[in-house]
């Protein structure tokens, strides 16, 4: 490899490092804002939990996505016979997508990432290989995704917001319909995030030599799981009626121990998280790579160099720890103030949201998910608590994501189309 071209990989791999430095100091951010504003966990709590899992999912996990996201969302074929039109293209990805990440960060507003990379690809794809190179189809449902994330996260946050409220929080007896619920609870979050998580964890090599079904396997981690977990709250559930054994601290116990599922939940995320956003950050990169090694671009599924994955985690870690604290104050005190219960409806609400629209084939994001089913819950609580010019310019910064990001995209693209 020639001097001049390790001299183009390290500056191209430096930019997408700073992608996924804004990708972690916004959506991971958002992912980790309920958390830390139900006072589950703090915010030094929550970047080391991010930190570690977002890190593992990434470098683990993130190979497929990376690969489909690096292949699929444009048609190389249209490229073929011009690879280095292909490869200032993703590094004009690379540069729209760090540019409005920061400065969605900046105003402490959380964006879809995902949104940003196929506006960006549609920005310099247009000017390319002209309109035919753009997936219509994906726009349209990305822009349906803008009200059926939200709408569907928030039904379902204040519906499960209203059980919890009715049967445990406004009871006399709250610790005793707690214990009785703890059950419920756990299977309820192990199983969405379990359906979310393991068959990713499972689908691997590594478990190949288990001589049954990986979904069986995921059976027996799900009732093994609920078990541990309803033991493990009623042992601090006990704990914690013999330190404080007052009727007027009973809503303070409940949520202490719903905080303890808020944390789990926040784990799981974390981990979810890392293993398919990363490949926002790093798809170009990897696409760029292909294109310099082969001087042809990749027209199939790519192998994703390990390296290539590490870059990725460690920004986004360095992004939410550096930078995340704008974007968590937004999803967690400044639409409502959250509470561990109501923190905990919230995700289980973006979690089930996000499994079932991707079964729909419809790319929601974990943000608009999240802040439906925040807004959902403070409409429960009587709608006087949301503070809606915050959510009004968070659903600006949603609609103006694509857009934007295609505009930045284009300008990138003939900008060093030009100097190339």
């Amino acid at each position: 490899m020639s001097f001049p071209i390790i001299l183009q990989l390290s500056l191209i791999s430096l930019l997408a490092f700073y992608v996924a430095w804004n990708l972690g100091a916004n959506d991971v951010a958002n992912s980790m804002g309920t958390s830390v504003g139900s006072k589950a966990i703090t915010l030094t709590q929550a970047i080391a939990i991010a930190g570690i899992l977002e890190f593992t999912g990434a470098v683990f996990f993130g190979q497929q996505v990376a690969a489909t996201l690096a292949t699929q969302v444009v048609e190389p074929s249209l490229f073929k016979d011009n690879p280095q039109i292909f490869l200032v293209g993703m590094v004009s990805v690379l540069i729209a997508c760090g540019l409005w990440l920061q400065i969605a960060t900046s105003q402490g507003l959380p964006v879809a990432s995902s949104h940003a990379v196929v506006g960006a690809i549609a920005g310099f794809s247009w000017l390319a290989a002209g309109s035919q190179a753009i997936d219509w189809s994906t726009i349209g449902r990305i822009c349906l995704a803008w009200i059926v994330a939200p709408v569907m996260s928030g039904a379902i946050a204040a519906a499960f917001y209203s059980v919890v409220r009715r049967w445990i929080l406004t009871q006399s007896n709250s610790l005793e319909q707690l214990r009785e619920w703890i059950p419920w609870l756990s299977s309820i979050l192990l199983g969405i995030f379990g359906v979310i998580v393991l068959p990713n964890l499972f689908d691997r090599p590594l478990f190949n030599f288990i001589p049954f079904p990986t979904h069986d396997l995921s059976l027996v981690f799900g009732g093994v799981g609920t078990a541990s977990l309803s033991w493990y709250s009623w042992q601090q559930l006990g704990k914690q009626q013999r330190k404080i054994n007052q009727s007027e601290q009973n809503t303070q116990i409940v949520e202490k121990i719903i905080g303890r599922f808020q944390v789990l939940s926040a784990c799981f995320v974390a981990f979810a998280h890392g293993s398919n956003d990363v490949g926002n950050a790093i798809a170009p990169l990897a696409a760029i790579v292909y294109v310099l090694a082969n001087n042809t671009v990749p027209l199939t599924d790519i192998d994703v160099p390990i390296w290539i994955l590490i870059l990725g985690g460690f920004g986004i870690v360095a992004g939410l720890a550096v930078q995340g604290k704008k974007v968590i104050a937004t999803i967690g005190e400044d639409i409502i103030t959250l509470v561990p219960s109501t923190g905990f409806c919230a995700e289980i609400a973006t979690a089930t949201t996000i499994l079932f629209a991707s079964n729909l084939g419809l790319p929601v994001s974990t943000s608009h998910a999240l802040v439906g089913g925040v807004v959902g819950i403070g409409l429960v609580r009587g709608g006087k608590q949301v503070r809606w010019q915050t959510v009004k310019s968070v659903i600006l910064a949603w609609v103006v994501t694509l857009p934007a990001a295609a505009v930045i995209g284009a300008i990138s693209f003939m900008i060093i189309k030009s100097l190339v």
